[in-house]
């Protein structure tokens, strides 16, 4: 098995399950939901079975399926197997959804904190708008809505300096 066939088959399954939900009345079944886990439960299967990349996927299918009970410990498992980068950066935004989801919004506060701070990449907008989320199910929106303004004002046309200066208003006492 090569790793570039592999991802490219991974890729297609998620391509063809998010274009099916995107179609179908309700987002899908439930079996459905069942047979696209199927097809990831397979592709894992092709992985040796202590790989961090295997737990990462079975928890996003789970996830994506509607049940972030089952992805939390299997997101958890990826990044003690030690799945770094760009995948354990996505896994940390991912569990901090998902612990939002299970009513367990501050140690999703605590995951996604220390990630502004992280090397920037294209992922830091979805840092801010899950920890806005976080923050926001804790009653901190004043907090999570500096976040988000924070994040949108680089992608607006003009008023950039403006919202980036009304977001830090926001949490910055005084300012």
């Amino acid at each position: 098995m090569s790793t570039q066939d592999w991802e490219q088959r991974v890729a297609a399954a998620w391509a063809a399950f998010e274009e099916h939900t995107r179609t179908a009345p309700g987002g899908g079944s439930p079996e459905s939901a069942a047979d696209f886990r199927a097809v990831i439960d397979a592709l894992v299967a092709e992985l040796p079975e202590d790989s961090p990349l295997g737990f990462f996927e079975r928890a996003c299918a789970w996830d994506s399926t509607g049940h972030s009970d089952n992805a939390v410990p299997l997101y958890r498992e990826a990044l003690a197997r030690g799945l770094d980068g760009y995948r354990g950066r996505r896994t940390k935004i991912q569990l901090a959804s998902s612990l939002r989801n299970t009513g367990q919004a501050e140690e999703g506060v605590t995951l996604l904190t220390p990630e502004l701070d992280a090397p920037s990449d294209e992922l830091d907008d979805a840092v801010r708008g899950c920890l806005a989320l976080c923050l926001s199910s804790l009653g901190r929106d004043r907090e999570g809505l500096s976040l988000v303004l924070g994040a949108l004002a680089p992608h607006l046309p003009r008023y950039q300096r403006s919202m980036a200066n009304y977001a830090r208003m926001l949490v910055e006492p005084g300012a």
